[in-house]
């Protein structure tokens, strides 16, 4: 069922809209501006990532996260951990294409895993060379050597089939033991990212927070995809970034909607839904704010300490490290300033960083 827009109540939504509108704005140009802005971006693909799984109802650890993005995980990964690290690569392969990409159908598509679709005809493939006018002839004999493979798995494939031979029942194709996930084979996943993205287009006219709103609750009533609704948030962000409400950084709209009572995100009435959008946008901004905040009195704190070193000294480059991460490991430090972790040790007593973890093993430290 398509999403409808139906009657906005703009008077209602007037004052949370114009909220949103100047926090964005506010946000964008102080990042546009800050000598930490690229740090900031950055630092927040993480933060976005905790929250989004955070509003699905999964818990990652901050530090967990950070150390599996730079492959130095202290203990296997968790099916959760793996999905946050897919919604940081996710917002930073948004950023590194046009703005608007994201929103497209070949980047949803993109995104999803779902190849585009295309007529292949069986017998015309595409070669290079001398056999590129050669055709397959599907009627040809096997060689007895692959006729024999051939009957073996004739014979055997009730075995992957889970069907008893001569049995009349059929596997359902919904379940896929490999992955562990069940899909139901009604969800039509491509018919349903054309009704969002038709919603898209029905939203151009409304000024951008509130076209972003819309686009959000019309993803929560249609889900698209079964398996990857965190996307949602990414292509909102990316949304704003084309309306170029956002344009400096991909915008970490789940920091604001973990702000947001889950009374006001799942309640029946559409009015109260958008209006606690909005204030996720206001409050995702906020929080931008004052993170932009920390980051520039850390930065000044560090950069004093760095005074008076020699010009190879590596304090610059772990003063970019740490303020691009949330927290940062002995490993982590030593690899981007290629010295020893017993270096990367002194480094981090020269600069003063505050210890995060509390313990005496595995130890991180950050700027939060």
């Amino acid at each position: 069922m398509p999403y409808e827009i139906g009657k906005l109540n703009l008077e209602t939504l007037l004052t949370p809209i114009s909220a949103a509108e100047d926090a964005l704005a506010r946000l964008d140009e102080r990042v546009a501006r800050s000598e930490v802005g690229q740090g900031f971006a950055e630092r927040a693909d993480f933060f976005e990532a905790v929250s989004s799984m955070w509003v699905a109802g999964e818990l990652v650890h901050l530090e967990d996260l950070v150390l599996h993005d730079a492959k130095m995980d202290v203990r296997a990964p968790s099916h959760e951990l793996v999905i946050a690290h897919r919604i940081v690569r996710a917002r930073r392969r948004a950023m590194r294409n046009d703005p608007g990409w994201a929103v497209s159908r070949s980047g949803i598509l993109a995104f999803a895993g779902i190849a585009e679709q295309e007529d292949h005809l069986p017998g015309k493939l595409k070669r290079r060379g001398k056999g590129r006018d050669l055709e397959t002839n599907d009627q040809a004999p096997l060689p007895p050597e692959l006729a024999g493979f051939d009957e073996v798995l004739a014979e055997t494939s009730w075995l992957v089939e889970a069907v008893p031979p001569g049995s009349t029942r059929t596997r359902q194709p919904e379940l896929i033991v490999g992955e562990l996930v069940i899909r139901d084979p009604d969800w039509d996943e491509t018919e349903r990212i054309s009704e969002w993205l038709e919603l898209v287009r029905k939203v151009e006219a409304l000024p951008a927070t509130l076209a972003a709103a819309v686009l959000w609750d019309g993803w929560e009533q249609l889900e698209p995809l079964q398996r990857q609704h965190w996307l949602g948030q990414v292509l909102v962000s990316d949304f704003l970034r084309s309306r170029e409400k956002v344009r400096s950084h991909l915008l970490a709209y789940s920091v604001g909607l973990r702000e947001m009572p889950r009374e006001r995100r799942r309640v029946r009435g559409r009015k109260t839904r958008l209006i606690a959008f909005l204030d996720a946008l206001r409050a995702a901004a906020s929080a931008g704010m004052k993170d932009i905040d920390r980051l520039t009195l850390a930065k000044r704190q560090l950069e004093r300490r760095a005074v008076g070193k020699r010009s190879n000294s590596s304090l610059p480059a772990a003063i970019e490290l740490i303020l691009s991460r949330p927290i940062v490991s002995a490993h982590m430090l030593a690899k981007a300033a290629e010295i020893t972790p017993r270096g990367a040790l002194n480094l981090i007593g020269a600069l003063g960083v505050r210890e995060v973890t509390g313990r005496g093993r595995y130890r991180a430290w950050g700027v939060l």
